[in-house]
């Protein structure tokens, strides 16, 4: 599904391993495979805002505060009684690796000095995926918190254990990119959509012994059989094709419709089916008066981008597939389906707000830096725990996280002796995590250490302006 992994000759194709389906079905087959084979491990493949950084979480949390103190002022003053003291039931959908969840309830916790909000919370991770949502819970930051945290496993598109209007707030990082996705376009009048096939490499095809036996294990997402084999996720070549799209399995054709009449024909677009089904979920879920949904996911609203045939569709990270999520399209759903959109705004204008000041990423940072696209291997390494160690004079965090930051193997025994001691220098309550935000003040304070390594402090604060990218993180936020 990235421009690499795609194949259209179908003369030189290699070993067939599946037929053409749509490609929400196949997205959905390969990240079921993906996660049981390798969901232990999601951190050596793609990161999150939230895996191991706190501020998404603070923000969530002074935001929750404010508005459930401001709904039971409000409560108090019309029934003229005291607070409520009803259950306030939270769930966080596809609930990663626990950390967001920690750092919410510590930080809430602390807010609370009269002890009017987190005592009436239950906290409830949301996964598909049971060892996942186990591994979450298993969170040592959430143990003081034990009594408020419970745990389903569901998918969210579909939650038939839960009981209409029984949920205040509903938090989704980065997980509406990895739902079922359709590829989509208009073309003389029809709407057709995009078909899939894999293929396995050849070299890939000569390590297996079993072919026979592998073909039926992927076919039958057999992921303990899968194991036994070669890794092969990252071999897959995909064959594609356009094929027009049986609207009996699709839902809400005609907003969909609409929507494409508001774009050239022949361009493709994300249609995150799996996005509307979990909205038509959390409407049924959320209380009459509740706080809301708000999910983070790469994306845009913008039709001039969405209307781009070069932007890009989905991405592929360790044989996982996400795409990117069409927030035009998502509002026309949500209002199809009776909820307020109350904004769409870039992910870290919500955190900046409630830091009080801008914030970047420290990818965003190192973007700045005039020789970091020219950088490979070691001393691109090099330059980010460089990074880190400047930054952490002036960064500190109130929780302690011992960075993940994976030192190839393949460096010479000098290089790599180099790369293991910056980064077992690297002090505990330091910047968390190579996506971390970091806050204008953090980052101007460290200027003249940064400037050591060859950063520009005017590239820097003109970064720390930058409105979000075409396609970028965004916070939409939705209530009943």
């Amino acid at each position: 599904m990235t421009s690499a992994s795609v194949f259209n000759n179908p003369d030189a194709l290699p070993q067939l391993i599946g037929e053409f389906r749509p490609v929400d079905e196949w997205q959905a087959h390969i990240n079921s495979i993906f996660y049981g084979l390798r969901g232990g491990r999601l951190r050596e493949f793609y990161q999150t805002f939230s895996a191991a950084d706190y501020r998404l979480a603070h923000a969530l949390a002074a935001d929750y505060y404010d508005r459930v103190q401001k709904r039971d002022k409000a409560k108090r003053k019309q029934a003229e009684t005291n607070a409520p003291t009803g259950r306030l039931i939270i769930h966080e959908w596809g609930c990663g690796h626990g950390n967001l969840a920690a750092c919410f309830l510590t930080h809430l916790k602390a807010l609370d000095r009269d002890g009017l909000v987190y005592p009436r919370v239950r906290y409830v991770l949301v996964d598909k995926q049971e060892a996942g949502l186990h591994a979450a819970r298993a969170h040592p930051d959430l143990d003081p918190h034990k009594d408020h945290v419970e745990i389903l496993c569901a998918d969210v598109e579909q939650l038939a254990a839960i009981q209409d209007g029984t949920v205040d707030r509903i938090f989704c990082n980065e997980l509406w990119n990895d739902l079922p996705t359709k590829l989509m376009l208009r073309k003389g009048g029809e709407v057709e959509e995009e078909f899939l096939r894999p293929n396995l490499t050849e070299a890939r095809h000569a390590e297996i012994a079993d072919w026979s036996g592998f073909v039926q294990a992927f076919d039958e997402k057999n992921v303990q059989a899968l194991s036994g084999y070669p890794t092969f996720l990252e071999d897959i070549i995909w064959e594609k094709e356009y094929r027009k799209s049986e609207w009996k399995a699709i839902p809400y054709r005609k907003t969909i419709t609409e929507f494409l009449k508001k774009l050239d024909e022949q361009v493709l677009v994300p249609v995150n089916l799996g996005v509307f089904a979990s909205i038509k979920e959390a409407k049924r879920v959320l209380a009459e008066d509740a706080i809301g949904l708000s999910s983070f996911d790469a994306g845009t609203a913008d039709l001039a981008v969405l209307n781009d045939p070069e932007k890009p569709c989905y991405g592929q990270f360790g044989g996982q597939y996400s795409f990117m999520v069409n927030f035009a399209l998502i509002e026309m759903v949500a209002k199809h389906l009776g909820m307020t959109v109350s904004e769409i705004e870039p992910q870290k204008e919500y955190v900046g707000r409630s830091t009080g000041t801008n914030v970047m990423s420290l990818m965003d940072l190192l973007s700045t830096h005039p020789r970091s696209y020219a950088l490979k291997g070691w001393e691109q390494d090099q330059l980010i725990l460089q990074t880190i160690s400047a930054l952490n004079k002036t960064y500190q965090s109130p929780y302690r996280r011992r960075i993940e930051f994976p030192v190839s193997g393949d460096l010479s025994p000098d290089k790599r002796t180099t790369l293991q001691h910056m980064l077992q220098s690297l002090k505990s309550d330091g910047v968390p995590d190579t996506i971390a935000y970091l806050t204008e003040e953090e980052v101007l304070s460290a200027t003249e250490d940064l400037e050591a390594i060859g950063y520009d402090r005017y590239s820097m604060q003109s970064a720390l302006q930058v409105p979000a990218q075409s396609v970028d993180y965004y916070h939409h936020f939705l209530r009943a």
